[in-house]
């Protein structure tokens, strides 16, 4: 790759009434490392970026760079919160937070990894990141493009790799170990029908006790690292004392809205419309995927074309892609289906060495990794994380040879969160969109669809464990009795084409059709 021209153009509005206001083009040009020919940026009155490109690679790569261009704050503190890298640069009180952090980052190979999502997704990722360090190089070189929160908090912005927008994991909206230790300690307290109490199964399931379970056992904290891994990044004073200087007095920088980064889904709605029911003769397609507002916004829209690519519509600032919008052929859209995409294992350890937990009648060693979290304006700190067969231990309790471990499909090859979107992007018909979400691992989302052929679809997907001997609702011992049999295929999930009303309409509740399985390891798997 050669030094080529970035050409941004700002078509901003003129000073005047709004009867005579014209476009004004505003041009500059920016010469980049890492574009194969020049590039144009246009922005549109809105800001948003319209890219157009000699190849997919240079459209993501001006993807990056021009999100960073208008985010770089909100998007390094994204990927040091998602890799556990909080304390290098704003001090040890978010050290544990770090450490609970790198419990939940991809662990797996991660050539597998990149294979889970098709051809081309790597090239393109790593084009998307390419463009985030030129605008981070040059962020370094003139200082007159840093972000001012980067002088404010006394660091610099770090330069990325591809992989880490596929080791992240903690930005996938996923309840399901939570809702487990809830219905726990409500039926601890008042039997079976306290579990009403949580939101109800869909449809309705009579939660079965694990047998080896005893709910009102299992500590009331045994998530606090689970949730401390998800909790956003939350400023204050006192916790950036000794990390930064010239943070104004008495302010309190609380969330920063990176739940825009984590956040929870408040009631998320979609509908399309087929041709036989709106004047026009063609289908429509509405979304509104509710996320709590936050500033900056979870939400960045852009517009990629190049060969064989032209899609616009609203994905995240840190992540290559578009996950809600269209190209020239297909809609496409999203809300929560909830799926129980996790489990909370609880082991019964040796009380002769804490390190191991019952197996199948054997003791079996924890997998122990040890890690320096680096600190700032203090010592490292050295850190040992452990891991079961199923997952991150979560919480020890030597005084009752216990320990605890999520089991989580977005821990698995191809579960990154929202990473399946980059398969949907070039698809041209609702089958073939259908088809894509083949690679969705997570979170789990009803997907609707409309394509300019005049067809609708409604094809609910994520990873669906198998579960052959327990029903997902509660936590289940680890001793080998509860073991997942692989993930449900997509294919055997509900789902719908050009159905005979003329519509489909979802807000994250559960659609069941005609012809699920409804017995078994799928019965309650779904949520609401």
């Amino acid at each position: 790759m050669s030094n080529l021209l970035l050409m941004i153009m700002c078509l901003g509005i003129a000073v005047s009434s709004p009867s005579t206001a014209e476009p004004v083009p505003l041009q500059s040009r920016v010469v980049v490392k890492g574009l194969s020919a020049k590039t144009e940026i246009m922005l549109d009155k809105w800001g948003v970026p319209h890219i157009y490109a000699s190849t997919p690679h240079d459209a993501f790569f001006a993807q990056g760079w021009n999100a960073a261009r208008d985010r770089l704050w909100q998007m390094d503190l994204w990927r040091r919160s998602g890799l556990g890298e909080l304390a290098a640069v704003l001090g040890d009180s978010y050290a544990d937070q770090d450490r609970a952090i790198r419990l939940f980052v991809y662990r797996g190979n991660i050539d597998k990894e990149w294979a889970a999502y098709g051809q081309d997704v790597k090239r393109d990722t790593e084009g998307f990141v390419a463009g985030i360090n030129a605008y981070v190089a040059a962020s370094k070189s003139d200082p007159s493009l840093m972000p001012q929160e980067f002088k404010l908090a006394g660091y610099q912005p770090a330069f990325w790799k591809a992989d880490d927008i596929i080791r992240i994991r903690s930005h996938g909206l996923s309840i399901a170990a939570l809702q487990q230790l809830a219905r726990a300690q409500l039926m601890c307290k008042g039997g079976l029908a306290a579990a009403e109490f949580i939101p109800r199964i869909s449809p309705p399931w009579n939660p079965v006790v694990p047998e080896g379970l005893d709910v009102c056992s299992i500590p009331p904290k045994v998530l606090d690292e689970y949730k401390l891994a998800q909790k956003p990044v939350v400023f204050s004073e006192r916790a950036l004392q000794g990390s930064t200087r010239d943070v104004p007095e008495s302010r309190e920088f609380a969330d920063y809205s990176l739940d825009s980064l984590n956040g929870g889904s408040l009631g998320s709605n979609n509908w399309v419309i087929g041709p036989s029911r709106t004047t026009t003769g063609r289908p429509i397609l509405a979304n509104d995927p509710h996320r709590e507002y936050g500033a900056p916004s979870l939400r960045y829209i852009a517009h990629l074309v190049a060969p064989g690519l032209n899609v616009i519509g609203a994905g995240e600032p840190a992540l290559p892609g578009i996950l809600v919008g269209h190209n020239e052929h297909i809609a496409f859209g999203l809300t929560v289906f909830w799926i129980t995409q996790e489990d909370l294992y609880v082991y019964d350890t040796n009380p002769d060495n804490a390190n191991e937990y019952r197996y199948q009648n054997q003791w079996e060693p924890m997998r122990v990794v040890h890690e320096t979290v680096a600190v700032r304006n203090a010592p490292d700190r050295a850190v040992g994380l452990k891991f079961t067969r199923h997952g991150p231990v979560v919480m020890e309790d030597p005084g009752h040879h216990r320990a605890y471990a999520v089991r989580a499909t977005w821990l698995d090859t191809g579960g990154t969160p929202y990473f399946g979107s980059m398969k949907y992007l070039r698809a041209q018909t609702v089958e073939e969109f259908a088809s894509a979400l083949k690679h969705w691992g997570g979170p789990g989302e009803n997907q609707i669809s409309a394509d300019t052929l005049g067809k609708i679809g409604w094809f609910p997907a994520g990873f669906t464990p198998i579960r052959p001997n327990s029903d997902g609702v509660l936590p289940v011992p680890g001793d080998g009795r509860y073991e997942w049999n692989g993930y449900l295929d997509r294919d055997l999930l509900p789902s719908e084409i050009d159905p005979a009303r003329g519509y489909i309409a979802t807000a994250n509740q559960m659609k069941f059709t005609k012809g699920l399985p409804l017995s078994g390891s799928t019965r309650g798997l779904f949520l609401v």
